[in-house]
């Protein structure tokens, strides 16, 4: 059996040009200026760096590029951006000014086809799509334009649907669990990550290094976290190093 290496992903969310941070999705505080906050990622020992402009399909406008490209001109691991993108024209741009891949959510709710077209058009390992849930009784809805409308689609079935139209990796939010730092959803992960056949990456919850831990071993192929790199509570070597001495394959 092949071990692929577990990665560990900050997350930039991004508002006004300005790096912000929230508990479930709401309450947003300042915490610096992206490429700073970038930088400082890719030199701390992350994997990758997703960025999301976090109120660009609310405001129905594009995601910022010109800070994506300043962005990518400092750092030199994976950057997947999302926030706005509803055509292939935005990817196209995107990628152009240096992304590797791209995040998409409500447009590929709203256009399921949109996944078949830019999956077509740049490849799989270019496309992930972002899923944002939260659950309802036994099952977890599938929640768009930044957790604010329940779209009452059944999580476990979007997820096999994206995967058939081209996905090449899962974004999964748990709303409930955002910035709470009382841990991922690792029940619907471990649910998402055992149907699919492509990466899932755990999103919502993280606040301590066991949080992490635990997400990897519910079948979580990487952790992404905000609050918890961005106001330093965590530091990602330190993190690492305890995952490996937990028996887990990470890049050191």
């Amino acid at each position: 059996m092949e071990y692929f290496a577990k990665r560990i992903i900050p997350c930039l969310d991004v508002k006004n040009g300005r790096v912000v941070k929230g508990v479930n999705f709401v309450g947003l505080q300042d915490a610096g200026n992206p490429v700073e906050v970038a930088k400082r990622y890719n030199e701390e020992g992350a994997d990758e760096i997703t960025f999301l402009d976090i109120t660009a399909t609310n405001e129905k406008r594009d995601t910022i590029v010109d800070i994506v490209k300043e962005v990518a001109k400092e750092v030199f691991i994976p950057l997947t951006v999302g926030g706005g993108i509803r055509k292939l024209e935005d990817i196209y741009a995107l990628l152009n000014v240096g992304c590797d891949k791209v995040s998409i959510n409500s447009s590929a709710v709203n256009d399921p086809d949109f996944i078949n077209q830019s999956s077509k058009r740049f490849g799989s390992q270019c496309i992930v799509v972002a899923i944002d849930v939260k659950r309802t009784g036994n099952s977890w809805n599938v929640y768009v334009n930044g957790g604010r409308i329940d779209t009452g689609i059944d999580a476990l079935q979007w997820a096999d649907e994206v995967i058939g139209r081209g996905a090449g990796e899962i974004l999964l939010t748990s709303m409930d669990a955002d910035g709470t730092k009382n841990g991922y959803d690792n029940e619907i992960i471990d649910l998402i990550s055992h149907k699919v056949n492509v990466p899932v990456i755990a999103s919502g919850g993280a606040g301590t290094m066991k949080h992490i831990k635990d997400t990897f071993l519910s079948g979580a192929d990487a952790a992404l976290a905000a609050s918890i790199f961005h106001y330093k509570e965590i530091d990602i070597m330190d993190l690492k190093r305890y995952l490996k001495d937990s028996g887990i394959v990470v890049r050191i």
